[in-house]
């Protein structure tokens, strides 16, 4: 596993060798920062569900501001603080080991927003619909922000929750990339990348 683009293009990342961990994979990840490369540079970005956190690394090396990894794995967790010391990404890293639902509502209890957002959990164990309905009203999310959510193929999840509006949806073989924004943002996250299935 690598880092793709950005300041950091082909270093290669600590790896984890656990089946239940599914990482992104580069082509995947090489499709969705095509989409989003207008939207990354300075952004404040959250990897929920984070594993070995390569999409947020990915984030960082391509120049957002700030990512905060979320997993309740501590094997994760440790993974991704190696990664971040390795690409010398501490300072702009923070790595948070807790369910992600509770640490939503944490994080919203003390104000923080994110301009990215990014729900990557296992499949078909319906965390991608319960993480939408966290982040529907707004209250973690900056004033233009995208959230994507990766779900299985053959998943599907609702259009609409809350603020959150579908503006485009990929499919990369057995990955879909489903991408949302809220009323006051463009849909301009919708330009870019392609059907690869």
């Amino acid at each position: 596993m690598r880092i793709i683009g950005g300041e950091r293009r082909g270093r290669r990342l600590v790896e984890w060798d656990d089946s239940a961990i599914r990482p992104m994979r580069d082509f995947v990840r090489t499709a969705l920062f095509n989409i989003l490369c207008d939207f990354v540079p300075d952004a404040a970005f959250l990897d929920l569900f984070c594993g070995t956190g390569s999409v947020g690394l990915e984030a960082l090396s391509r120049g957002a501001r700030s990512c905060t990894f979320v997993d309740r794995s501590p094997d994760a967790c440790g993974i991704v603080r190696r990664n971040l010391d390795l690409l010398d990404f501490l300072p702009r890293g923070e790595v948070i080991r807790g369910d992600a639902f509770g640490t939503l509502e944490t994080l919203r209890q003390v104000g923080r927003r994110f301009d990215l957002v990014f729900v990557g959990p296992p499949y078909y164990k319906e965390l991608v619909p319960r993480a939408l309905e966290a982040l529907g009203d707004g209250a973690l999310l900056g004033s233009d922000p995208v959230v994507v959510a990766e779900i299985h193929s053959t998943e599907s999840i609702a259009e609409a929750v809350g603020e959150l509006s579908l503006v485009d949806r990929r499919r990369y073989g057995d990955n879909q990339l489903w991408l949302y924004r809220t009323a006051g943002g463009s849909d301009d996250a919708a330009a870019g990348g392609g059907d690869e299935s």
